[in-house]
């Protein structure tokens, strides 16, 4: 298996929270700019982060410009320089990834977080998640709402929602190629085309990626295509066919004891060899967004369906067949309403699904064997929801917003298991202010709900997902953001009064089985800075050589509120400080580098009972690169110490030194790129 994608363009460390608009004080969307050239159904970067300003609260666009010039392939390789979000690796692309603490108790696939490919979703009907079918060279953008500022999407998920958002042809090269190479026979092939013919424009992408892996039975491969081909019919009306589908096979290494972790790093658990433990996925999406404007009204409707196919052989071989479908439609109207500015955003979702649960037996040298249950699973999700913005001064929004989620889980039992149905009604209000200080400064604060129904993932043999409760959140959140020529900041803190979050509470082969907790709290500070520190060292002039400092650093707060088993512990599973930094030298002629750290100061806890942590760590390594309009290189080198470490953890209740909880960080590794693009 040879071959493998990449890309490398465009340099830069600094997290730039929001851009603001550079004439104007209050934010506004220029329909008549928008219409000159641009697509309608996909925003350029620069449109979406007008968008995001808009939003009382914590949110965030990573050009790729962020990202393009490092090794990206994961998750937290593209969201490392974000506050408040905690993504760990573990193996292959799969990552363990929390937003202000959601999630917790998932030590596998995802949950507490809603994932967007172009606005269409990427976690199933029933709200798991995964992350091995996310390419990040094929996106232009990428959108992180924190809570419930992700109503733009309908979400209503405690951790909110990412979005990754491709280009069309009407903003991207027409050609585009790379390739990247490195440490633990990791390879990538990317390629891309895009074009403009009258009033239609495409753009295709595709990547092969492989690797051996750092820990034994850690190698995989996949293949990953994504296009879309849109029509525009005049400048206010466009419609856009999306198409994704991705080839993925993994073996898994496994969770290890503490000792292990820090010991032997790349040693794979013996029963994951044993029994070749793997996670493949083959899946297709398909979907069609439409984008009509009728003055100050603009209209989206929408519809998807997605075919997955998980073949995933662990301590059973569970082969899982999701049929996804869904629609939308998103009505924004912008006017002024006796003499004020007026914004309303409001919308329907439908998010459906089937998965023909099927889970057989697994053993050493076996294979698949025997069929040991089966199930029909089908998840409705219907929802409502409307935010209004209403500038009571010319630059200060008071923004209300409300929505309204019902659900259904319903398991129709084929073989050995037990049938069930359980419905959720789900109420989640919203209230904000917005003061634009300046053109590049913001003040915000709000007071949302977010309330998540259970998956079927949730639940034990004892009680059943029927009888588990959805999870309701009710967070307070303060915060700004700003940029000014040589500095940007971004800084916010929250908290959030949970009720029956879901939570581990019995485990078996590290896998959490979630029941609900009583009550708990999140509560946390996000900051987010980026400054030059020195400039016009070597070059001078308009355009001179700068030294940028990039910091985020995230403290999290999250433990239980009187419970009867662990009074006041910490809620395990995420560390109190998370830090990343890098400092880099720029030059005007296209050449960077500099060196980069990630520090977690102290231990954090792998069980509620508070008796087993992990080791605290601090790695750093270095970047460089070189780009021009059509060409880039990067060097990427990174854990240069080759420190042992634990990268991410599962949870329990409970844990001794025996636990197998603990997923060991990669070594030292130096990866590199090119790109050229035309």
């Amino acid at each position: 298996m040879k071959n493998a994608l990449r890309f490398g363009a465009l340099c830069a460390v600094l997290v730039l929270p929001v851009t603001a608009p550079a004439q104007e004080n209050l934010p506004t969307i220029s329909i008549e700019a928008d219409r000159l050239g641009g697509a309608l159904t996909v925003p350029t970067t620069a449109q979406a982060e007008r968008e995001l300003r808009q939003i009382p609260g914590s949110v965030t666009v990573i050009p790729d410009t962020q990202f393009n010039l490092q090794r990206s392939t994961t998750v937290k390789d593209v969201l490392d320089y974000v506050p408040g979000v905690f993504a760990q690796p573990k193996w292959g692309e799969d990552t363990r990834l929390s937003i202000r603490g959601s999630g917790l108790s998932r030590n596998f696939h995802l949950r507490g977080v809603q994932l967007f490919m172009d606005g269409i979703p990427i976690n199933t009907a029933d709200g798991y998640g995964d992350f091995q079918e996310i390419d990040p060279s094929a996106y232009r953008f990428i959108e992180v709402y924190k809570g419930a500022n992700a109503l733009r999407f309908g979400a209503n998920a405690l951790g909110g929602a990412i979005n990754f958002v491709t280009p069309s042809g009407r903003d991207a090269q027409h050609f585009s190629g790379g390739v990247d190479l490195g440490s633990f026979g990791f390879q990538r092939y990317q390629a891309s085309s895009a074009g403009l013919l009258g009033p239609a424009d495409y753009f295709i992408t595709g990547a092969f990626q492989q690797q051996d892996g750092f820990r034994d039975h850690s190698w995989g491969h996949s293949m990953r295509a994504a296009a879309n081909f849109g029509y525009q019919f005049s400048p206010d009306a466009e419609t856009r066919f999306y198409f994704n589908a991705n080839d993925i096979v993994q073996r898994i290494p496994g969770s290890v004891t503490r000792t292990s972790a820090l010991t032997s790093p790349r040693t794979a658990a013996a029963t994951n060899v044993a029994n070749d433990w793997q996670r493949n996925i083959q899946s297709v999406r398909i979907a069609n967004k439409t984008t009509l404007r009728f003055d100050d009204t603009t209209v989206e409707l929408g519809i998807f369906g997605v075919n997955r196919h998980l073949e995933h052989p662990i301590f059973q071989w569970l082969d899982y067949r999701y049929q996804d479908y869904g629609a939308f439609v998103r009505v924004t109207d912008e006017r002024m309403i006796g003499g004020y500015k007026n914004r309303l955003i409001a919308g329907v979702n439908i998010h459906n699904g089937l998965l023909k649960n099927r889970q057989y037996a697994n053993g050493p040298g076996a294979g698949k064997g025997a069929l040991l249950s089966a199930a029909n699973d089908r998840s409705e999700n219907y929802s409502a929801y409307a935010e209004n913005s209403f500038y009571f001064l010319p630059d200060v929004a008071l923004v209300t917003s409300a929505q309204h989620l019902f659900a259904i889980r319903d398991r129709e039992n084929v073989f050995n298991l037990v049938s069930g149905r359980a419905e959720h009604n789900l109420f989640s209000p919203k209230a904000g202010v917005l003061w634009n200080v300046d053109a590049g400064w913001q003040i915000f604060g709000n007071f949302s709900a977010s309330a998540e129904a259970p998956s079927f993932g949730e639940g034990t043999a004892v009680i059943p997902f029927t009888q588990i409760r959805p999870q309701r959140a009710t967070t307070f959140e303060l915060g700004t953001r700003g940029r000014r020529p040589d500095f940007t900041w971004d800084a916010v803190v929250y908290r959030a009064e949970i009720k029956n979050e879901l939570l581990c509470y019995f485990s078996a082969f590290g896998n959490c089985n979630v029941t609900n907790a009583d009550r708990t709290m999140h509560q946390g500070v996000e900051l987010g800075f980026a400054a030059v520190i020195l400039k016009s060292m070597f070059t001078t002039g308009a355009d001179p050589d700068r030294l940028w400092l990039n910091i985020a650093y995230t403290f999290s707060d999250f433990r239980f509120r009187n419970d009867a088993a662990f009074g006041n512990n910490e809620l395990p599973g995420a560390p109190r400080h998370f830090i990343r930094a890098e400092l880099l030298y720029k030059n005007p002629n296209g050449f960077f580098f500099g060196p980069n750290m990630e520090l977690v100061p102290t231990t954090y806890f792998v069980d509620s009972a508070n008796t087993v942590s992990t080791a605290a760590y601090g790695i750093w390594g270095l970047r460089a690169g070189y780009e021009r309009e059509n060409f880039s290189l990067y060097l990427d080198a990174r854990n240069l110490s080759n420190k042992a470490y634990i990268a991410s953890t599962s949870i329990n209740n409970v844990a001794n030194s025996a636990s197998t909880f603990f997923e060991p960080s990669n070594g030292r590794a130096i990866y590199g790129g090119v790109r050229v693009k035309y």
